[in-house]
């Protein structure tokens, strides 16, 4: 990636992290605390914040180690795997017409008869059109509800096993990313997607924004989240860098 060649647009792919951030229902969410905001003793303005947030939740990235007792913790992660040429692949009308729909080899193929083959180590992008929904936590999970007792009644779009199977084994992906609150959909009991793709330690990439912005192909990613040693996700700032 050359960020030295005046790249001509930079999209946000980031939600900002504030109080109406998404996290799953089981998690207390985003808190930002003012610890000092005005003038101080020598006359001169000064502010200090302290956070405290999940790892999972908002924009965010999934080490492999979320669900791969060997896999890579987000410190350990390359940054190649985190930056680079990426695809998108928008599944959005499926989507619309059914809110549990699993992608499938057949719409990444239907993607390569347009474009020719998805690169080897390009970073994936999902576009389920989900993404307009947010910050609306019912239209956007499935469930306005929180607490163990929500997790049932999750209903989202995400990316099926075979799927994550094809892109791994066949084309070689770095990293996948999507527009809702996981890479397996909302109805999943056993996350076979998120342990397919740690299991190759393909880190993944939740809760992007603006994914309708951008060109099926042809640009840019870059990806990176808080390093946090030891972690199995943590806060992402992502942008896509087109030409």
């Amino acid at each position: 990636m050359n960020l030295d060649a005046e790249p001509q647009k930079f999209v946000d792919l980031t939600h900002a992290l504030d109080a109406e951030t998404i996290y799953w229902p089981t998690e207390t969410g985003f808190v930002l605390e003012k610890e000092f905001a005005g003038k101080t003793e020598g006359g001169y303005f000064y502010a200090a914040n302290k956070f405290s947030s999940p790892e999972h939740g908002g924009t965010h990235l999934d080490a492999p180690r979320h669900f791969s007792e060997n896999g890579l913790t987000v410190e350990q992660i390359p940054l190649a795997k985190l930056q680079g040429p990426a695809v998108l692949i928008d599944v959005s009308a499926a989507c619309a017409a059914d809110r549990d729909y699993e992608v499938r080899v057949s719409d990444l193929t239907a993607w390569e008869a347009r474009h020719g083959a998805i690169p080897a180590e390009a970073i994936v992008l999902l576009r389920t059109g989900f993404g307009r929904f947010w910050p609306e936590r019912r239209a956007y999970l499935g469930t306005g509800e929180r607490g163990p007792q929500a997790v049932a009644k999750l209903s989202f779009p995400g990316l099926s096993p075979e799927a994550a199977r094809w892109l791994v084994e066949k084309r070689r992906v770095k990293a996948v990313g999507l527009d809702t609150a996981s890479i397996d959909r909302g109805r999943s009991k056993s996350f076979e997607t998120h342990r397919v793709l740690a299991a190759h330690n393909v880190p993944v990439f939740e809760n992007l924004a603006a994914l309708e912005a951008l060109p099926e192909k042809g640009f840019q990613v870059l990806a990176l989240p808080m390093k946090i040693r030891g972690g199995s996700g943590a806060p992402l700032r992502a942008v896509a860098i087109l030409p």
